[in-house]
């Protein structure tokens, strides 16, 4: 694997759950979603976050349909 500079600044970033949230509420804003969706969404995300492994989520994405 070639060393990619940008992709290797991205990896350093600290994880925030902050920082997911608020992808997950500018995704939804822009898809046309009401707040109240908006607002279960994210705090459903609260538990998912207690329930989840960094590793479950990506494999979870990779698997999915989406």
């Amino acid at each position: 694997m070639k060393y990619d500079p940008t992709f290797a600044a991205l990896l350093s970033q600290p994880w925030s759950n902050g920082a997911c949230r608020g992808y997950v509420i500018y995704a939804m804003e822009a898809c046309g979603f009401s707040p109240e969706d908006i607002r279960r969404v994210v705090g459903e995300l609260h538990d998912v976050f207690d329930l989840c492994g960094l590793e479950d989520a990506e494999a979870h994405y990779q698997n999915s349909a989406y």
